[in-house]
């Protein structure tokens, strides 16, 4: 008896899914490094866990005492490192289609074997496709994360920085201080010299901003000629006194426009974070010590105090 079209299509159709499935399976419980490996790195676009993932995959067949890897991603600097290395080391650049992607290095106490460095390299060929989509991710959402102007982070990577701080202050006690500056008369720049001088000047007070701080302290330009300083593990004194040193460092900015030369001060208000306090009450109180800094004449430190008891 003839099978009809219809019932040889169906049966195809089942035999094709059939295999699928059957693929699939295999693919996940295949003990096959380079397939372990890709199924692996598949799962996540963190570039910190991929670098996790491929150590140990690397680890179970290569053994090395150290891997380091190193990326410039959107000007900022990506480490990761595990491990502590040896006298021997192999060094690697990670380029596909011509863009470079980080560098990886191994080494260990004794020389790699021309066989393991055939591994090495059979490895990060089946890394490097994950490993690129990692660092665009990171890419796009670092470019989310910062002000195009100054290249300092803005106000939705403050915010994210705010709710961390004030999360760990509230499990460990920690004390955390925020400074709010703004620019003093910074429009009448604007109005007199232009955009474009004003941007210079911008750019000049992220600069000081960060030469006056601690490497463990972050600025972020809050918005227009306003930026804020989170400062970890800071008490409410010496808050102040990054604030006044905050100050000291913009008062030394000098721009030339034809023949004026522009110099520039800042105000700046203080609020240390209070237990159970959510970031917006947090950045309120800092926003009313600024106040209280322009309203009596500028160019000077105001602090909202903590009140204590005990």
């Amino acid at each position: 008896m003839k099978q009809s079209p219809g019932i040889t299509g169906s049966v195809q159709t089942t035999q094709k899914l059939a295999t699928l499935v059957q693929t699939h399976k295999n693919w996940n419980e295949s003990p096959d490094v380079l397939t372990r490996l890709t199924r692996r790195l598949s799962t996540t676009l963190s570039l910190a866990t991929q670098m996790g993932i491929i150590a140990e995959e690397m680890m179970s067949v290569i053994p090395f005492d150290c891997m380091t890897y190193r990326h410039q991603i959107a000007s900022k600097d990506f480490v990761y490192a595990t491990g502590i290395g040896g006298p021997h080391r192999c060094d690697y650049r990670l380029n596909l289609e011509g863009q470079f992607y980080g560098s990886l290095t191994f080494s260990r106490k004794r020389r790699f074997t021309e066989r393991e460095l055939q591994g090495l390299e059979l490895i990060l060929g089946a890394a490097i496709c994950p490993v690129r989509n990692a660092c665009q991710y990171l890419a796009v959402e670092q470019a989310a994360l910062t002000d195009p102007l100054t290249g300092i982070p803005n106000k939705r990577a403050m915010n994210d920085a705010m709710a961390r701080a004030t999360s760990l202050s509230n499990r460990h006690g920690l004390q955390n201080s925020l400074i709010l500056c703004d620019l003093d008369h910074f429009k009448s720049i604007n109005d007199q010299y232009g955009h474009i001088i004003g941007d210079r000047v911008l750019q000049l007070a992220a600069q000081e901003l960060q030469n006056a701080i601690r490497t463990s302290d972050e600025v972020y330009r809050f918005g227009g000629e306003e930026f804020a300083i989170l400062l970890p593990q800071t008490s409410e004194a010496d808050a102040r006194a990054v604030a006044d040193r905050i100050r000291q460092f913009i008062s030394t900015i000098r721009v030339r426009c034809g023949e004026a030369t522009i110099a520039v001060t800042t105000s700046c208000g203080v609020a240390m974070g209070l237990p159970e306090e959510d970031p917006k009450q947090w950045l309120a109180r800092a926003d009313e010590a600024l106040y209280r800094a322009k309203d009596n004449g500028r160019n000077c430190t105001r602090v909202f105090a903590a009140i204590t008891h005990g």
